[in-house]
């Protein structure tokens, strides 16, 4: 409802695709694949901008959109579909030539460093974690300008999966606890987080006192 109504009551085209691309990912997360893809799509082509006159906040807004289109249908086993929207979303990102965040609304925040983010947790969905590996590492650092923390870290449990698939449990675990450092209010609710650390702890005989720390954090069982 509150989507609804931020929708109605948008100043422009930009807020309205804001909006939109927060409703898409809600809808992602309600599992709502196809409604997702259509949304999406239709207001992406809406607010394609002309690249060569195209504004930093046009782009970001597109960039997002196209993202929701790649992360839908990746996970709606459409990787063409996926790997064409992220690599449209790259377009986007390397005109505009690092995170860029609208004015007082960080959470929209676009860039080459996101986009690259976003193309290892679909690497993650597809079930191939050395890709996933692989894509982290070229990942620079990025300084003052950089993604939302919560892109950062969702990424950063993607890598920690990845290398639990791979059975690098120490290189899993040292990610779950850097996480933890950074975000801490963040890492308890996330359950992927819990998922990776049950996998590690499952493979010792015995816990050593950081496990056990960590898994008290994240109220798992063990």
């Amino acid at each position: 409802m509150a989507l609804e109504r931020s929708l109605d009551d948008a100043a422009d085209r930009l807020d309205a695709a804001a909006t939109v691309n927060t409703l898409c990912w809600l809808l992602i997360r309600q599992g709502k694949l196809e409604p997702t893809l259509k949304l999406a799509t239709r207001w992406a082509d809406d607010v394609e901008p002309r690249m060569s006159r195209a504004t930093m906040n046009e782009l970001s807004a597109w960039g997002w959109l196209l993202i929701r289109i790649s992360t839908s249908a990746i996970r709606n086993n459409q990787p063409g579909e996926a790997e064409d929207a992220i690599r449209l979303a790259r377009a986007a990102a390397v005109g505009m030539g690092r995170e860029y965040a609208p004015p007082a609304d960080f959470l929209r925040t676009f860039g080459p460093i996101t986009v690259a983010m976003k193309r290892a947790e679909n690497a993650m969905i597809e079930d191939r974690p050395d890709r996933v590996l692989s894509l982290a590492s070229t990942i620079p650092n990025a300084g003052e300008l950089r993604p939302t923390s919560n892109n950062r870290n969702r990424h950063l449990l993607d890598v920690a999966n990845a290398n639990v698939q791979l059975r690098r449990y120490a290189d899993a675990f040292d990610t779950l606890q850097g996480i933890r450092r950074e975000s801490p209010e963040w890492i308890v609710n996330q359950r992927l987080a819990r998922d990776v650390l049950k996998k590690i702890i499952d493979r010792r005989r015995t816990l050593t006192g950081e496990m056990r720390d960590l898994a008290d954090a994240l109220q798992l069982a063990y």
